[in-house]
C-alpha cells in the first residue's frame, strides 16, 4: 500500500476509533425497540421472535364469557425443564412450557374467572427463562362466531384483587396474534407470549 493511501487509511480507522470510545455504553439502542403493540395477523410468525411487551397506561375492556361459569375454574400441574403443557378444556386455555422455561420443577396453578376471559396464574411473580405461549380459543366467549369490532389485547393485570367490570386500567399489553379461520374469516383464537405470571385478561378498548 502506497504511503499516502497507508496514511488515509490509518486516519480514518483513527477517527472511527475515537468515536466509539466517546460513545455511551449505557444509551438506548434505538436499532432495537422493545415496545409492540398486538397484532391481527392470522398468517404464520414467531411470536418469540418480537422483542418485549409495551409498557402502558390504558384502561380495556375484559371480553365476557359466552357462559358464565358457576365458579372459578382452576388446575394445577408441575412443570419441569423438559416443558410441558397446561389446559382447561371448559375455557379453552392452553399454556405451552418450551424446554428449558424453569430451571427446575415448579407447581403452577392457574385460575379462570366466572365472568370474563381472564386468569390468575401462579406461583405470582415467577419469571420464566422462555417464552411461554398461551393460545385462547374464542369459541367459549362472547366474540364466537362474530366478525371481530376492534383489536384484542392480552393484557397484564398488576393488581390480583381488581374488580373486571368496565374498563380495568393495564400495565402491560403482550405481544400477541389473532387466528382467524381460512373459510368463515371470522376469530378462533387469540395467541400470546408471557414471560413472568400474575393477572392476565383478554381484552379490547
Amino acid at each position: 500500500m502506497p504511503a499516502t493511501k497507508f496514511l488515509r487509511f490509518f486516519a480514518a480507522l483513527s477517527g472511527a476509533v475515537i468515536l466509539a470510545s466517546c460513545a455511551d455504553p449505557l444509551a438506548p439502542d434505538l436499532s432495537a425497540p422493545t415496545m409492540v403493540e398486538a397484532s391481527h395477523n392470522s398468517g404464520p410468525g414467531n411470536l418469540g421472535s418480537v422483542l418485549g411487551a409495551a409498557t402502558t397506561n390504558l384502561e380495556l375492556r375484559a371480553i365476557w364469557w359466552s357462559k358464565h361459569h358457576k365458579t372459578e375454574i382452576r388446575v394445577s400441574k408441575s412443570i419441569g425443564p423438559a416443558g410441558g403443557v397446561i389446559s382447561i378444556q371448559q375455557t379453552g386455555f392452553k399454556m405451552e412450557f418450551p424446554a428449558g422455561a424453569v430451571r427446575s420443577a415448579i407447581t403452577i396453578t392457574v385460575t379462570a374467572d366466572d365472568k370474563y376471559v381472564a386468569y390468575k396464574m401462579e406461583p405470582s411473580g415467577t419469571q420464566f427463562l422462555k417464552d411461554v405461549t398461551i393460545t385462547q380459543s374464542l369459541g367459549v366467549t362472547s366474540l364466537n362466531g362474530s366478525p371481530l369490532r376492534s383489536q384484542l389485547f392480552a393484557a397484564y393485570i398488576a393488581d390480583d384483587n381488581i374488580k373486571l367490570s368496565g374498563k380495568v386500567p393495564v400495565l402491560e399489553i403482550e405481544p400477541s396474534k389473532t387466528i382467524f379461520s381460512p373459510l368463515s374469516g371470522l376469530p378462533e383464537a387469540q395467541v400470546w407470549v408471557i414471560r413472568h405470571f400474575s393477572r392476565y385478561m383478554l381484552a379490547s378498548d
